[in-house]
Parts: C-alpha cells; structure tokens; sequence
C-alpha cells in the first residue's frame, strides 16, 4: 500500500452529500468520499458512466484544520425569460420563472486528506493531479482551490503525515489553536474510514451515504459508509505562526519522506 497527501483549502468548499438537485443544496462539513472521487476521476479524463472499481479499495483520512464558516447563497436561475428558455420540468415542459435555490458553502475551510491505496493506484492519481485533463475543484465547479494541492506523493504512511509531519493551519488568520494544559500538544479533529486502534471512547460514529456506486448523468448512485470523529493531539510545533504557512507547506512537500 501507498499513498498520498492533499491540502483541500480555498475561499468557498461545496461537499454536497444528501441534496443532488433539491432547493436547498446542502454541504457536508468535510469533504465526501464521493467528492474525492470524483475529482481523481475529473483529473484522469474519466466519463462520468465510467467503472469505478478502481477507486474501490482507496482510503480516505481527513484532518480538519479550519473547518470554516457556513454561508448559504440565496440563487436564482432562468428569471426573466420567456417560457421556452425556463429550465425544464421532468415531464418536458418549462417552469415558466425562475427556479430558487439555497446553497450552502464552507468559507475558508481546511483540510487535510491521506489517501491509500494500491500503489499503482495511487501513482495514477498523484500523476493525473499533477497535469488533470479536467481541472480539480472543491465540490462546486467554482470553488476553485489553493496551491498547493497535492502536498506528496509515494507516502508510505500518509495517515502518520496528517499526525506528526503536515503543517497545521490557524483555525482563524492570526489564533493558535486551543489546546489541552499541556502546551506540546494542539487538538485537532480527524474523520476516519480506517479508524485508530483502540477507539478512543468519545469518538463518534457517522452513516453518510456518499460512497460513490456511479456517476452515470441519469443513474446515480451512492452507498453508504460508516466513519468516525476524533480529537487526535498534535504535536504543537506543527503549527509556526513566525513562518509564513505558505513556505512550511512548500518545505514539507518538498523535502524526502525519510527525513520527515
């Protein structure tokens, strides 16, 4: 097994889980497994009723290092045309004004994800994110995200990066995450499909029913997977507010996994 390493941060993130095509479209607090796997499917130019059997044995771990502000954004679409150009209902004709929904978006989110897998899996997505035939984004098309991306490659561990080596981000601009008394340690939130052993007893289980089956455009499908929440104890001196965050995330990425 081998694995890799993502920072998903931007100024919106859109983690749609349960409200494909309602008024109210909704975000998960963190990002979905459907959402991951899409974009690693985007970026190796798959179509959408393309297998996805090879992502079926990938791992997701993800550490919230900002989990962000919820915005809804009230939005409009075919107003003030006539009926012809309305969006269409599902019996084929047009709904005649505009169509209101309410959408919801993290502001300012941090994550960081380690995905496992089959080496010669993960090697494929590392490489199809370095060059994507379609440009990766976080849940929504215009959520456009930070460099960098993809933090490393080839990782042994990637689950021991997110817990003693990737840089942490401020939960607000300038504010050091709160702690426990003792001062060497930060608490940070961590969702798990593999979770730790033993479970720590105030982790939290979750059914999402974001485990992808099929994107085809008129048949898709989801399944539902089981995860865990836990406060993990970082090491503090992953978060350095006297460097620029910018150049920590560039040293980590750039610097050999045996020295991390």
């Amino acid at each position: 097994m081998s694995g890799l390493v993502l920072r998903l941060a931007g100024p919106l993130q859109s983690w749609g889980e349960r409200s494909a095509f309602a008024p109210d479209r909704d975000s998960a607090s963190f990002p979905t497994r459907s959402a991951l796997i899409g974009m690693f499917a985007a970026a190796e130019g798959r179509a959408r009723g393309s297998s996805l059997q090879p992502y079926e044995e990938l791992e997701f771990t993800v550490r919230v290092d900002r989990p962000g502000v919820r915005l809804v954004d009230y939005h409009t679409a075919g107003g003030g045309y006539p009926d012809p150009l309305t969006p269409a209902t599902s019996g084929g004709k047009h709904k005649g004004a505009a169509v209101i929904t309410r959408r919801h978006y993290l502001a300012d989110a941090v994550f960081v994800v380690a995905v496992t897998g089959p080496e010669a899996a993960t090697t494929r997505i590392s490489d199809a994110l370095a060059a994507p035939y379609w440009a990766p984004f976080l849940g929504r098309r215009s959520c456009v995200p930070d460099e960098p991306l993809l933090l490393r490659t080839g990782v042994s561990d990637p689950v021991a990066e997110l817990l003693d080596q990737v840089p942490l981000s401020a939960p607000e601009p300038g504010r050091r995450p709160s702690g426990p008394a003792d001062p060497a340690n930060v608490a940070v939130e961590f969702v798990w499909e593999r979770p730790p052993k033993p479970l720590p007893a105030d982790a939290v289980e979750m059914a999402l029913h974001d485990n992808p089956v099929s994107f085809a455009p008129h048949n898709r499908v989801h399944a539902k997977r089981i995860v865990h929440r836990t406060v993990e104890q970082l090491p503090a001196r992953l978060f350095d507010l006297h460097t620029p965050l910018h150049q920590q995330l560039v040293t980590y990425a750039t610097q050999e996994e045996s020295v991390a």
